[in-house]
Formats: structure tokens, sequence, C-alpha cells
């Protein structure tokens, strides 16, 4: 079996790419995939705080424990280090592609781009939202999560 490390990013590391972690997490756990997931954040506004409490409720409610997590700027090192780099919206691709060494060996991709469904590959930010907007972030992210791990599961 293969051994996978992904990161997921997004602006400051304590709702999407959290709520990203925990899902590739959990679905990889049930299709017996061997993955190291962490996150990080583009900015480094949150650093050692853990993830937003709704993202932690919103997880918790389907049976995803994140409170564990905490947030961290994306660093150098991280781009020969993990296998893929996913980031959640243009901006942070941008951003990533701006640090991102030459030559480094990480994929570096929008994550939205494993599911077509999802508006221009991009995961809304709910940091600015209510509750709800947790939800919905929690429904793209488990649809690209799902497809993110039938892409690995084929890719063999």
């Amino acid at each position: 079996m293969k051994h996978y490390k992904i990161l997921t990013v997004c602006l400051g590391n304590i709702c999407r790419s959290p709520a990203a972690q925990g899902l590739l997490e959990f679905s990889g756990q049930a299709q017996k995939l061997d993955l190291q997931v962490d996150s990080a954040g583009t900015a480094a506004y949150h650093i050692g705080k853990q993830p937003d409490r709704r993202s932690i409720k919103t997880l918790a409610g389907h049976g995803i424990d994140i409170r564990s997590q905490a947030a961290r700027q994306v660093k150098v090192e991280d781009f020969d280090y993990y296998d893929w780099i996913l980031a959640m919206d243009k901006s942070n691709l941008k951003d990533l592609k701006a640090i991102q060494p030459k030559g480094s060996s990480a994929k570096l991709v929008l994550f939205g781009q494993f599911d077509a469904s999802v508006n221009w590959g991009e995961i809304a930010d709910p940091y600015y939202g209510e509750d709800e907007g947790f939800e919905s972030m929690y429904d793209h992210l488990k649809q690209i999560s799902d497809a993110f791990i039938q892409h690995l599961l084929h890719s063999d």
C-alpha cells in the first residue's frame, strides 16, 4: 500500500483546511489508505490556536473530532515533504505558488478540482458567516474528499 502525505491549506488554518484534514483522515481510514494529513494557513493569523469552534462543532456532528489540531503557517519545507498540497481557493493557490521553490516535489492544486460540482474549484470561506455556512463547507469538503480519495485509490 502506498503512503501519501497531504497538506490542506486555507488562509488562517482554522476553518476549511482543518475540516479538510479531518475529513481526509476519516475517509482515508474508511478506505484503508495510508495517509498522513496535516493542514496549514498561508497567513499567520491564528498560529497555535484550535480550529474555529464552528468547524469543530460541524465536524463533530458528523462523527469527526478535530479538536486536537493547532493552526500553523505553511513553510517552504512543506513543498518537498508533502506529496500533495491542496489549496482551498485560488487566492491561497496563488500565495502558495509565490513561495513554492522551483523543482519542489509536491503536487500543488486546487482541492476543488477533484469534484466538478464545486464552483470554480473553490471552497467558500465560512469564517465571516453564520453557522449554516459551516455545514455547506462540510458538504463541499465531503464531496471533494471522497473524490480525492477515489483519485488516490485509482492512481496506483
